[in-house]
């Protein structure tokens, strides 16, 4: 008997996928949870532990699992809503750096910090974003328009004169 276990092929998958999206799906569900590592940890996490759970029946791994992590995240920043407020966010958000700034992300909908997030920062286009997050490019446009919309109001319009 063997000592050392061979992956198999889905296994093989799940860490290449790890691996190559593990790091944008964090920061992603990251921005979209408003700076709250602990929440990003988690719905990442189990994103990942679903998947091997599920191990040889999803066709589209990554999608998937934004689609997981989304869903945890989301489900985690109601219950807090729900239990605190999120007084402890701003000394986490001060911390991240070279992401945008996320004292105004927190005034928007985790679906627009992810829409946000995945275009700007992570230079996706669109139906990518969309195909992500679960959801359509219409979707997907509304959630930009509206997140630029309410940046413009927090932050101000540099170009106004």
């Amino acid at each position: 008997m063997e000592a050392t276990q061979t992956l198999t092929e889905p296994d093989a998958e799940l860490e290449a996928v790890f691996a190559s999206a593990g790091p944008r799906l964090w920061h992603t569900i990251l921005a979209m949870a408003g700076g709250r590592r602990d929440v990003a940890d988690e719905a990442v996490a189990e994103a990942f532990a679903r998947a091997l759970e599920h191990r040889g029946s999803v066709r589209s791994l990554e999608p998937w699992l934004y689609r997981v992590a989304i869903n945890v995240a989301k489900l985690e920043l109601r219950r807090a809503n729900r239990q605190t407020s999120l007084d402890g966010v701003e000394q986490e958000a001060h911390a991240v750096e070279g992401h945008l700034a996320l004292e105004p992300l927190r005034a928007l909908s985790p679906g627009q910090r992810a829409a946000l997030y995945l275009h700007y920062q992570e230079d996706l286009p669109i139906r990518e974003i969309a195909k992500l997050m679960g959801t359509s490019p219409a979707v997907v446009k509304v959630h930009l328009s509206r997140g630029r919309r309410r940046l413009r109001e927090l932050i101000g319009d540099e170009d106004d004169d």
